[in-house]
């Protein structure tokens, strides 16, 4: 694989674009994969962040074969070649783009919820998405981009086919990618996680670009905020090395100012600091005043034995000692915290709450296996929120069975509609607000980390 997920692929890309810092360029993400990749390269150049909705034509038969593609505007684009082998109608378009045309109009109202378009005239558009297939989505985004004014178009992607430049090169002043592998099939092929973005993932990315003036709310005035400026501005947000232990584990430490409390992240197997599904809840979080802290379990070395990832007595020390890291932080050292779990790393939180030492005023848990955690269950002793999806029926029972076992207070809540991962609409901002809550009453009411 050449990137872990999005948020590893944007950073990487940011660098590429350096370049463009101090230019007059407003980053541009294709929602919704990629905007996740837009956001670290608004981030890293100090510019702001807006979507271009476009939708793909799906051929009426074979739904996951591009014909084409729409955007904002009226903007189509068709890809002949397809439109001819696939012996496709001028009447079956049309209906396929009105379906779509329904379809981008909701999204950008709900990615936007009201704030006007960022002003691209005369500006440089920089367009970003996941990956390049079959390019139609990328040319669309291009059109709209120049209809709506952009002096300079620039197409910048992590991953491509080889050919990719030929697709696009009549559409884009620019075309800058990071890696065209042979033997490309699909741009997921290319990602460890590529796991389904959502509206609300989306929607987080620019409502935090916003917060942090990246956004539309202050179209040329952008600037980068990190490292003091951002101490300035939200307290603390920046990569930390947590000391666990034997080892030093990459993280991300955000406290806001007069903050009421910290939620350590324990990722699921498979995942890591850079989990967006955890990042999204984290932004929750810290926009309701607690810190967080975001970390990777294992090292690099570690993760490549498997049996690591599921050893739950392992991932629940490595919590701890980052808790123990965390207390001698300035700025968290006085502060309650609170255990955020997701997946396996739901039983790593739950262990660690046993463990002697260690002081926390709460728990959550959401699509968490705290069966993993076993006898370890009757033992926890302080609030644990369990939050599972309707739709995700061997975990909601396995998540019940663990309630049984749990002597402390407790709650089951169950999101309607939701799977696992939470990919469906609303579905993680409903998980995210029942985590708020939770935190929000307990952090307030004791804890204070560590035990002298």
């Amino acid at each position: 694989m050449l990137f872990s997920n999005r948020v590893d692929a944007g950073r990487r890309l940011a660098q590429r674009l350096h370049r463009f810092r101090g230019q007059d360029v407003v980053v541009l993400g294709l929602p919704r994969g990629g905007v996740l990749v837009a956001f670290e390269v608004a981030l890293e150049l100090g510019a702001p962040l807006d979507v271009i909705v476009v939708r793909k034509l799906g051929v009426p038969f074979q739904q996951e074969l591009g014909m084409g593609a729409i955007g904002e505007g009226g903007v189509r684009v068709l890809n002949p070649d397809v439109v001819r082998i696939a012996n496709v109608s001028d009447a079956d378009i049309d209906a396929v783009e009105q379906r779509e045309r329904v379809e981008l109009v909701r999204r950008a109202d709900r990615f936007r919820r009201g704030r006007p378009r960022v002003p691209l005239e005369g500006r440089v558009a920089l367009i970003i998405d996941d990956g390049i297939a079959t390019g139609s989505t990328a040319k669309a985004a291009c059109r709209v981009a120049r209809a709506l004014g952009a002096g300079r178009v620039v197409v910048a992607v992590p991953v491509a086919p080889t050919d990719w430049t030929t697709q696009l090169a009549a559409d884009a002043d620019e075309l800058v990618c990071l890696e065209t592998p042979e033997n490309f099939f699909a741009v997921g092929q290319w990602y460890a996680d590529f796991s389904q973005t959502t509206d609300d993932e989306v929607v987080g990315c620019l409502e935090r670009a916003a917060a942090c003036e990246l956004g539309p709310s202050a179209p040329g005035r952008a600037r980068a905020v990190s490292g003091a400026a951002m101490d300035d501005l939200m307290g603390i947000d920046r990569e930390v090395s947590v000391h666990a232990g034997p080892v030093w584990l990459a993280g991300q430490l955000s406290v806001p100012e007069q903050a009421i409390g910290v939620a350590v992240f324990a990722h699921g197997s498979g995942s890591s600091r850079l989990s967006p599904r955890n990042r999204f809840v984290a932004d929750v979080l810290n926009r309701a005043g607690i810190g967080t802290l975001l970390f990777d379990l294992l090292t690099l070395d570690e993760e490549t034995d498997r049996r690591n990832v599921f050893d739950i007595e392992l991932l629940a020390q490595r919590l701890a000692d980052a808790t123990i890291w965390l207390h001698a932080q300035p700025r968290a050292r006085q502060l309650p915290f609170g255990y955020f779990g997701a997946s396996t790393g739901a039983a790593a939180a739950l262990w660690a709450a046993t463990l002697e030492g260690i002081d926390v005023a709460a728990v959550v848990s959401r699509g968490g296996r705290p069966d993993l955690a076993g006898p370890r269950l009757s033992r926890v002793s302080v609030p644990t929120l369990l939050i599972v999806g309707s739709e995700d029926d061997a975990v909601l029972d396995l998540n019940r069975s663990a309630q049984a076992m749990l002597r402390c207070e407790n709650h089951l809540a169950v999101v309607s509609g939701a799977t696992h991962l939470f990919e469906e609409p609303g579905t993680l901002a409903k998980a995210a607000e029942l985590s708020r809550d939770w935190f929000l009453h307990h952090l307030n009411a004791g804890g204070t980390g560590p035990k002298p």
